[in-house]
């Protein structure tokens, strides 16, 4: 099974929500923006049902270059990570009993 296209989702959530196509595609930009914004100023933007996007330090750490085998030094970043609500979580996969 494919992945649902942009235009796939806007038309379903047209269709859904009783709304044309192009509000539809607006309020899935503005959600974008506002996750961004959000994750960008608290640290956390949460999606109820969904999940939360979190914006993460990670640590300096020793890697290795792939191709020579080099110990190399990684610097210390700040990344976005996106974490699952346990309730939308167990839906995709069940837990093992």
């Amino acid at each position: 099974m494919a992945t649902m296209t942009k235009t796939q989702l806007v038309r379903l959530l047209a269709e859904e929500n009783e709304i044309t196509n192009k509000q539809s595609a607006a309020f899935l930009a503005y959600l974008a923006e506002l996750a961004v914004a959000q994750a960008k100023k608290t640290g956390v933007f949460v999606l109820p049902g969904l999940g939360r996007l979190k914006k993460v330090q990670r640590k300096a750490r020793m890697g290795r270059n792939p191709q020579t085998g080099q110990p190399i030094k990684i610097k210390a970043k700040t990344v976005a990570k996106f974490y699952l609500a346990k309730a939308t979580k167990d839906a995709i996969v069940p837990p093992k009993k």
